[in-house]
Parts: structure tokens; sequence; C-alpha cells
């Protein structure tokens, strides 16, 4: 599996990427979708919604499971990819290439708790 190092990541398994207007870029990780399988269905946050930092705002679910995924950070979502909602199964193929949301920071707020690429690895074994 690969995890590439300009991401960080989080214990519950969602990547973030820092945009450069400040925006968190969010998805699932590699390890996320070889658990999970084939993913059929994809539930994500409706554009304005305010979230707390690490609040369900997502859902990923497989022919076997579903999973929450969660906010990074205190924030308001501005932007979703609906393309990943329509063709679920692009997160198998390129979980990296596929985010799922994008989150504004409330200000004052940030991600804590983020790991990079060889801390996330270190926990998966």
């Amino acid at each position: 599996m690969r995890h590439p190092d300009n991401l960080k990541y989080t214990a519950s398994h969602e990547w973030i990427r820092a945009e450069p207007d400040g925006t968190l870029t969010v998805g699932i990780t590699d390890h996320a979708q070889d658990a999970l399988g084939d993913l059929v269905f994809v539930e994500l946050p409706e554009l304005g919604r305010k979230l707390a930092a690490e609040e369900a705002c997502a859902v990923v679910e497989s022919v076997k499971a579903a999973s929450d995924v969660y906010a990074p950070a205190a924030g308001e979502v501005v932007a979703v990819n609906r393309a990943v909602a329509d063709a679920p199964g692009d997160l198998n193929k390129d979980p990296y290439a596929s985010w799922l949301f994008r989150i504004k920071p409330a200000a004052g707020s940030a991600p804590a708790g983020l790991l990079d690429a060889a801390a996330y690895e270190k926990g998966l074994s």
C-alpha cells in the first residue's frame, strides 16, 4: 500500500491535504479502501454544513461494511466531489486522486493529531 509523503493522515484512516487557499481536502487512505473492499456507495456532507473537529460527516460503504469519515478540524464544507458519489469504485482505483470533500477551517481551528506517512504506516503494523 502507498501513503504519499505530501499528505497528512488520521488514525481513523482519512488523508488530508492543505490547499494554498487554506482549505483542507479530505479523502480515505489506501488502507481504508483496501479494508472495506469494493466500494458501492458514498454519502457526502452538504455544502455549507458546519462541522466540529472529528465529527462524522460522510460515509463510504462497500458490499461488506460501511465506515464513517471524520472532519479533521472544525469548519465549513466548501466543496464536495460529486463525481466520487457517482462512481464510488474510483476510490478503490486511486484513493488519493478521489477526494471526498473540502473544509474551510473555522478561525483558530487547526487539525490536531495528524500523522505523517511514516507514523501512519507504523500505526498500521
